[in-house]
């Protein structure tokens, strides 16, 4: 009963300190003798394999077969540390190992072992000469095969005990496994040319392809490789080929065929020319004569993995050499980047078919954020960049990745977690294979299995969570940055350029730029030269984006200023770390960012003063348009903060109207807004800009008088302003009401609110970067001779003795804009009287209406203007569409209820609505007024300055009409457009506005 308690409790401390089975560790390492039992050092080992259970189990069988193992342990701690970590991971080794005790020398060694020594070993253990590649009587069939696979496992026990100590990190693993698999090859050759007559008549080259051409093989992997053969001098080529084909199926045949010793691995030659139905060896001339006429796309990104690593070194050292030429020249083919990512998608369609239980998800290879989604994003950026730039012409996955980190291909960041997802997979696929040295990817469910992985990763404290949570984490990661990177359209564009003008030398550039049509070449290269000289990030990034800006600069109205606007945008942004990233990884911003500078001198000269807002051009959803309470609640806050300095609360909301402006502009001539939103976003814009002013004017005044302010104070919106139809050169047509507070003396009221309006004016209007907003105030009662501000019993009397017929138009625009809401309606109440007249509008004010339009059109067109080319008061222009939907307003807005907006286009289908308007005229005026609206913008964003009249000259006229959505051609096609449109608009005016 004693003893039974005692082995309980050993039993459960062992199982406390880390086995699984705590009984059966107390019974295997009693039977390890007393020593063992009572060995610390080995304990310890023990426990921190990644499956104690597995380690203790396989070291008694090793035991078994070399009692003196367990002293060599104790006496060498490195011995130990690998034995028990490779028993730990691996039963497949433990199982070697325990067969081939001897094999405990192999992994002795405290260093690594070159490629040419494991070569000398391997050769060695078949028989052959290390220093001669002629045939030798060494050993042949079965007895060399077996040779081969014991030596081949001792040194891979030696690979895997340095791996699993922490002694090698993966990347000197992995470059290890390749040595010694190309180091298997050889012996294999070296069995082939003892068994194969006439051996010596062939050179015979053996290609690694795949993750053993780039030295980063796994544990257990198909070794893929391509034969190349020559006739050695005088030999027949017909005889030396069949020699050398006889050879490579000896040699694949040596490696993968099954013996008591198991297989090494299978030989796959598919990657050859026409795969499994090309001959399996080529000469070097055959094979070149394939690549230049035949070789599909994948062929390529294969072929850049490709080494020499066995037979005859010379041969393949030239084969490696002449398709390296092809390979970096391949992203030049037609469609190469599209057919790239096809097969990605095409891999991963087959996985995801054909995985197990329908799990593609558990597959670290091919699954969706496995090793392919890295490793076909880093040859594709290779393969494209790396045509111009050597230093990205490596073969290793980590080694590509780094340099096209630091040449500014892939963001630092970026690169980081790609490096760092590719090391846990590759060493979690390590483990996995490992275990049985069978050839897997796939993650299992299995605790007992996922806590082996965690545990094997250094994971201790909650193994299976741990490692479940990281791989999670990290496949997340891979498969969102090989979406931004392997789809990012830069790639494309890229690739389709000639080398000449990707290296952007001089010579190249100037030929370019004045191919594209850029009117200073010279200019255009010093601009060049000043972003892409240097060894800095900044420009290496710049010399990656500029071969493509530059076409796109070009498809835009004006390629000159689009370059020099970028310059500068660039020089305000270049110690900015995000700018340049932004543009390299998200291409919609640069090619957005291109067309806006190419085309507008407006978004330039705005983005000059805030280039942080180059970030808003990313996403539809950042153009769009703010809502008006959120942009109202930004200003409330800005004032707010500045409460006390009224300038500065001021310029901080002309910054936030700037920044707004720019989105505006961005959206419109992305297409992403229409031009009845651009007015509304414009007007809306500007209400709030003229709340936040007259709130700090208020504020200001009170702080001045210390006492409160002595009355209500509104502003009424009119003109294009009311209409909510402002562009982008509108100034803000306004008019002042204020009404005193009970008590307070009529003087002092109207002094307060003539002073708040002043200074309202004022801080809107002051000289700073940002646009002014000016607000004009000319169609109150009496215009400038009037009084800036207005009781409303002074509206209300003038209104009703001296008002004009024209006055009664204009209110028809009136809406409340900023101030006391409550007073607005009051006053809008009182202009519903005028504007919306229950009798109608009388002859005789419809014969001044009618008469003062067409003195307008003869004393106000500007002299030399050309009637049918003025967009506002040229025939069929604004003017023409507003008055006609003004007069139908006056006289019938009082009995239809929907014409009573201030809204032209709202107005002109009202009253189609109404029976009021034919419906095709309805669309002949609003058409006309649309396309009117859309020019008067366009030179606005173009020019940077406003006009009225479409431009006479050539250039401008044609970068507009580009503006407009025209092709470059299409500068005639706007003009004939416009006349014809407005035309229309003229007879449908002139029949409603004089006749009807």
């Amino acid at each position: 009963m004693r003893a039974a308690s005692r082995i309980q409790t050993t039993a459960g401390r062992l199982a406390a300190l880390g086995f699984a089975d705590g009984a059966r560790a107390e019974r295997l390492l009693t039977e390890l003798g007393p020593e063992a039992h009572g060995d610390l050092e080995l304990l310890g080992e023990l426990l921190r394999a990644a499956d104690p259970d597995l380690a203790l189990l396989s070291l008694t069988r090793l035991a078994e077969s070399d009692p003196g193992v367990l002293r060599a342990l104790r006496e060498s701690p490195l011995l130990r540390r690998r034995v028990i970590g490779i028993l730990g991971l691996s039963a497949a080794l433990g199982d070697h190992l325990a067969r081939h005790p001897g094999s405990l020398e192999a992994v002795r060694p405290a260093d690594r072992l070159t490629g040419s020594q494991m070569r000398a070993e391997l050769l060695r253990a078949v028989g052959a000469d290390p220093k001669s590649d002629e045939p030798v009587a060494g050993l042949t069939g079965g007895a060399a095969l077996d040779a081969l696979r014991i030596a081949y496992r001792g040194r891979l026990c030696h690979i895997a005990g340095r791996d699993a100590s922490g002694e090698a990190g993966l990347e000197e693993t992995c470059a290890a496994l390749s040595d010694l698999a190309a180091a298997a090859l050889e012996a294999a050759l070296a069995v082939a040319r003892a068994e194969t007559p006439g051996a010596t008549e062939a050179r015979l080259a053996v290609i690694g392809m795949g993750k053993c051409g780039a030295r980063e093989l796994n544990y257990i992997s198909d070794v893929d490789v391509i034969f190349v053969a020559e006739p050695k001098e005088g030999a027949d080529e017909t005889k030396a080929l069949q020699i050398a084909t006889r050879l490579a199926q000896s040699l694949m045949h040596a490696c993968s065929a099954t013996t008591p010793e198991g297989s090494l691995w299978t030989v796959d030659a598919n990657l050859r020319p026409e795969g499994k139905n090309g001959p399996l060896v080529r000469t070097l001339e055959s094979h070149l004569a394939y690549y230049r006429r035949w070789a599909k796309t994948w062929e390529f990104q294969a072929l850049l993995k490709a080494r020499p690593v066995a037979g005859d070194p010379d041969l393949g050292r030239r084969y490696a050499a002449a398709v390296g030429d092809m390979v970096w020249q391949a992203a030049a083919r037609d469609g190469f980047v599209e057919d790239v990512q096809a097969m990605r998608r095409r891999v991963a369609a087959h996985a995801e078919s054909t995985a197990p239980g329908g799990r593609a998800d558990r597959q670290i290879k091919l699954g969706p954020g496995g090793l392919r989604d890295i490793e076909f994003a880093v040859q594709l950026l290779q393969l494209v960049h790396g045509r111009t730039d050597p230093a990205l012409r490596h073969r290793a996955t980590l080694p590509a990745l780094a340099a096209l980190s630091r040449g500014g291909y892939v963001g630092r960041e970026d690169a980081k977690a790609l490096a760092e997802a590719y090391r846990f997979l590759r060493r979690v696929e390590h483990m996995l294979q490992l275990h049985r040295l069978r050839r897997t990817h796939v993650v299992p469910s299995d605790p007992a299995a996922l806590r082996r992985l965690g545990r094997g990763l250094g994971m201790t404290t909650d193994p299976e969570g741990e490692f479940t949570a990281t791989w999670k984490r990290h496949s997340f990661q891979v498969r969102r940055l090989h979406e931004k990177l392997f789809y990012r359209p830069l790639l494309q564009a890229v690739a389709r350029l000639p080398e000449s003008e990707v290296r952007l030398t001089p010579e190249a550039a100037k030929a370019r730029l004045e191919a594209l049509g850029y009117a200073d070449p010279e200019g255009a290269l010093r601009h060049i030269a000043a972003l892409t000289t240097g060894l800095s990030r900044r420009a290496a990034i710049q010399r990656t984006l500029l071969p493509v800006m530059l076409g796109w600069f070009a498809d835009a109205p004006d390629p000159d200023a689009g370059l020099l606007g970028f310059r500068q945008v660039s020089d305000r942004l270049g110690t900015t770390p995000w700018y340049l990233r932004l543009l390299r990884d998200e291409t919609v911003v640069a090619e957005r960012l291109a067309r806006l500078l190419g085309t507008s001198r407006y978004v330039t000269g705005l983005l000059l003063h805030a280039p942080e807002a180059v970030a808003m051009l990313g996403s539809p959803d950042d153009l769009a348009p703010r809502p008006a309470s959120a942009l109202a609640a930004e200003a409330a806050s800005v004032v707010d903060r500045y409460r006390e300095d009224a300038e500065n609360a001021v310029a901080a909301v002309r910054a936030l109207r700037r920044r707004e402006l720019l989105r505006t502009a961005c959206a419109d001539l992305l297409g992403l807004i229409d031009i009845e939103k651009v007015g509304e976003v414009l007007s809306t814009l500007n209400d709030v800009s003229i709340q936040a002013a007259l709130d700090v004017a208020i504020h200001k005044l009170t702080a001045e008088r210390g006492r409160p302010f002595p009355t209500r104070l509104t502003v009424i919106a009119m003109g294009r302003l009311g209409g909510y139809e402002c562009s982008y050169a509108s100034d803000a047509d306004v008019m002042f009401v204020h009404e005193p507070l009970p008590g307070a003396a009529e003087r002092e009221a109207a002094e307060a609110a003539h002073a708040a309006a002043e200074e309202t004016r004022r801080l809107l209007a002051m000289p700073t970067p940002d646009p002014p907003l000016h607000l004009d105030a000319d169609l109150r009662p009496e215009g400038r001779q009037g009084p800036l501000v207005r009781t409303l019993a002074a509206y209300r009397a003038y209104y009703e003795r001296w008002s004009s017929p024209w006055e009664a138009q204009a209110l028809l625009r009136a809406r409340y804009c900023a101030g006391d809401a409550a007073l607005a309606e009051e006053f809008l109440a009182l202009a519903d009287r005028l504007r919306y007249p229950v009798e109608g509008v009388p002859s005789a004010d419809l014969l001044q209406i009618r008469r003062l339009k067409a003195r307008m059109e003869a004393e106000r067109l500007p002299r030399g203007a050309d009637p049918t080319m003025h967009t506002k008061l040229g025939r069929g222009g604004l003017s023409d569409v507003e008055w006609t939907a003004q007069l139908i307003q006056l006289r019938h807005a009082a009995a239809v209820p929907a014409l009573r907006t201030t809204r032209t286009l709202e107005a002109l289908r009202a009253a189609a609505g109404a029976g009021l308007l034919d419906p095709a005229d309805e669309r002949v005026l609003a058409d006309a007024w649309r396309f009117a609206s859309r020019i008067r913008d366009a030179i606005m964003l173009v020019r940077g300055r406003p006009s009225d009249s479409i431009p006479t000259g050539v250039k401008e006229r044609a970068m507009i009409a580009r503006a407009l959505g025209y092709p470059p051609d299409g500068s005639e096609e706007f003009v004939d457009d416009y006349r014809r449109i407005t035309r229309r608009a003229r007879q449908v005016m002139e029949r409603i506005f004089y006749e009807g």
